[in-house]
């Protein structure tokens, strides 16, 4: 199996880590190189680059989602950690958009369904979240969309 730019992109920096004694970046990139891993199982061809996006956004999503619940348990010291990783993974993953250019992506979806208001949400998402994929984070969008449906 050949690796994509990305995955070696992603080996060369561990084999970095390692010789720096980063451990934190270590075992963040340890765990995307696993979960590469795992996807690659049972496939015939490598991934592409386009299919090990996603599983380094997932990764990310799951720090996001824990430096909350380690926020709201009072467990500062582990919330941090998570963000670090956080951070880490950042830098394998594509330039979000502001929340003004998703407003700039959603108003002309919203005009062309002609949609009236927070009933038609998931029309909504469903045209803009194609557009979108990978380059915003899905509670933004949804909530500039629940926002824009509310304001007609």
């Amino acid at each position: 199996m050949s690796d994509t730019d990305l995955t070696a992109k992603i080996k060369s920096d561990l084999k970095a880590a390692m010789l720096a004694k980063d451990e934190l970046r270590r075992t963040t990139l340890r765990s995307v190189l696993t979960a590469i891993t795992n996807a690659e199982k049972g496939q015939s061809e490598p991934l592409t680059e386009s299919d090990i996006l996603p599983l380094i956004q997932k990764e990310a999503k799951k720090r996001r989602e824990a430096v909350e619940q380690y926020q709201k348990g009072g467990r500062q010291d582990l919330a941090e950690r998570e963000e670090a990783e956080y951070a880490v993974l950042q830098a394998y993953l594509p330039q979000q958009l502001t929340r003004e250019e998703i407003v700039a992506v959603v108003k002309p979806v919203i005009d062309e369904l002609g949609a009236s208001g927070p009933q038609q949400m998931g029309q909504v998402m469903g045209q803009v979240m194609p557009k979108l994929k990978g380059k915003a984070d899905g509670k933004m969008v949804n909530a500039v969309v629940r926002e824009l449906l509310a304001n007609r």
